[in-house]
């Protein structure tokens, strides 16, 4: 067929054969170099995308992690505070229950130290009522006042401190060593504060202060870096009192 062209173009004047078009090698390659380049430029900006995806997503991460423990730390000290009023209000109580008590055995040939009321605060030992010995009671009233009433913290705690060298056998004895734990931990004072709540925990199963002086071994420990610690002392809140704050609390903490 090609010789049968070839020999009209031969013989026909003016009859040309028509070459077909070639690229050349070179414009292949600079198109393909073209294209690689522009996957390229597209790959770089959806890795670039990504990565600042993951970079606002791990920022968000820790936005909310940080606003977690923000709003952990104020129920824990908004339950402190609740804590503290209903012990205000309790005091308030037993001074009454004291003064109306006086007031009804004024006509009666007892004195007023065996006439004392049965003790409703809750910075008191429930179960051995309100102490006959009224240079104790007074002692232990005096701490009290500092802390709820008069807010003096620093002096508070050498009068706890006194409380519990003068008395040591005192009903009392587990919530003035409960103060002092409290008072010494919310300035920073770990190791003292420790030794206190280790005492109510250890010596003092019945105490109502219990559970939390064992939620704030917990604390103390994980102030201190100490994690596994404080895990054991959370989960022992949670074991021994299920349905207590301090359980909830712990719980929170746990999950941190």
């Amino acid at each position: 067929m090609k010789k049968t062209l070839i020999a009209i173009a031969i013989l026909v004047p003016g009859v040309s054969l028509a070459q077909a078009p070639v690229s050349s090698l070179s414009d292949s390659a600079g198109s393909l170099e073209q294209r690689l380049a522009t996957i390229e430029r597209m790959m770089e900006a959806r890795q670039g995308a990504q990565l600042e995806m993951l970079n606002q997503l791990n920022n968000l991460q820790q936005d909310v992690a940080e606003l977690r423990g923000i709003t952990e730390e104020h129920e824990y000290r908004l339950e402190q505070l609740l804590q503290r009023q209903r012990e205000i209000y309790q005091e308030i109580d037993r001074r009454f229950s004291q003064l109306n008590s006086q007031g009804n055995s004024s006509g009666s040939n007892f004195s007023t130290a065996q006439q004392v009321p049965v003790n409703t605060d809750s910075g008191s030992s429930s179960s051995n009522g309100y102490s006959s010995n009224l240079s104790e009671n007074d002692a232990y009233d005096r701490a009290i006042a500092l802390v709820l009433e008069d807010k003096r913290y620093d002096a508070a705690i050498p009068a706890f401190e006194q409380f519990v060298e003068q008395f040591p056998n005192s009903s009392y004895l587990p919530n003035a060593h409960y103060w002092l734990g409290q008072l010494q931990f919310a300035q920073q004072q770990y190791d003292a504060a420790k030794q206190h709540f280790e005492t109510v925990v250890k010596d003092f199963p019945e105490s109502n202060k219990r559970a939390d002086c064992i939620l704030k071994l917990g604390v103390i420990a994980s102030e201190q870096g100490k994690s596994a610690d404080a895990k054991q002392y959370y989960q022992q809140v949670v074991e021994e009192y299920p349905d207590s704050t301090e359980a909830n609390l712990a719980k929170q903490r746990l999950k941190q």
